[in-house]
């Protein structure tokens, strides 16, 4: 089981929730939520999966990446 850490995925949540809002993301924001799903950091199955439908949605063409 992995450990809950509100304060930190409280911004993870909030920039994914951003994306999904606006239908688009930056170089700068797919690089930030690539390092978070790449340090190993102690993420919930909740956070890896809201990060993971952003990149699965960048793939199906439902979101954009802009410069």
């Amino acid at each position: 089981m992995r450990s809950i850490q509100s304060k930190p995925n409280l911004a993870i949540h909030q920039l994914v929730d951003h994306i999904l809002a606006v239908g688009a993301m930056s170089r700068q924001e797919h690089l930030k939520l690539t390092s978070v799903l790449l340090a190993e950091q102690k993420l919930t199955d909740s956070d890896r999966n809201k990060i993971n439908r952003v990149f699965d949605y960048i793939q199906t063409g439902r979101l954009k990446l802009i410069d």
